[in-house]
């Protein structure tokens, strides 16, 4: 064995090792991040079943067991990636929400309206993954709740200052909710993924359905 031979061993030890160690001192929620990302890529290209455990890790650049000290099984991760989307839509749909002014009420839903249909859209493959299996008795999701929390907000401030009508607000919300999720599903059955038409669409049926009454001369 020759000095280049020899020096050449040595440095792929040491990349080796220099490797292995940041693997194995990256930061708990960065390797959880990394499996999920993982995780997700694979379910939307090659569908829940068929991936494996050993799938993820392998693409996640991680040890077997290091999933398992994160995860028992492929459901836990899918219930870490309902819950990551969740935020994911949340955060960026509370941004929209902020962009118009406080007292812009109707500014304020068209806000939500298009928040809401640009994230679904940008993200329909994953929340089909990771929404879709729910079995039929289970009507109801902390995620839903936490989504439809929001919408309240918004229309019991435009109730609150009398531009919005409704006797119920969670089931106005649900509404707006579930009409929004029904028209961007058709549109995506259409074949079309541009968010202008759905939200402009939304925009007039909700503000007309909600608007207080005028009161009579």
């Amino acid at each position: 064995m020759d000095a280049d031979d020899m020096i050449g061993k040595r440095q792929a030890r040491t990349t080796r090792g220099t490797s292995q160690h940041w693997r194995r001192t990256r930061p708990a929620e960065v390797r959880v991040d990394d499996l999920m990302s993982a995780a997700a890529a694979l379910f939307i290209a090659k569908g829940i079943d068929a991936t494996t455990i050993d799938d993820i890790v392998t693409r996640a650049g991680v040890a077997k067991g290091t999933f398992y000290h994160y995860f028992s099984t492929k459901a836990d991760v899918i219930v870490a990636l309902r819950a990551r989307f969740t935020q994911d839509f949340l955060s960026r749909v509370a941004a929209s929400i902020g962009e118009p002014a406080a007292d812009d009420h109707a500014g304020r839903l068209s806000a939500w309206l298009r928040g809401a249909v640009g994230t679904y859209l940008a993200n329909v493959e994953l929340h089909d993954v990771v929404f879709h299996d729910f079995p039929h008795h289970q009507r109801q999701s902390q995620e839903k709740d936490d989504v439809i929390a929001q919408v309240v907000g918004v229309l019991e401030d435009g109730r609150a200052a009398g531009v919005w009508a409704f006797p119920d607000a969670r089931s106005a919300a649900l509404i707006v909710f579930d009409g929004m999720h029904a028209v961007v599903d058709d549109a995506i059955v259409a074949g079309t993924r541009d968010p202008e038409p759905p939200c402009r669409l939304l925009e007039e049926m909700f503000t007309r359905m909600l608007a207080a009454p005028r009161p009579r001369s």
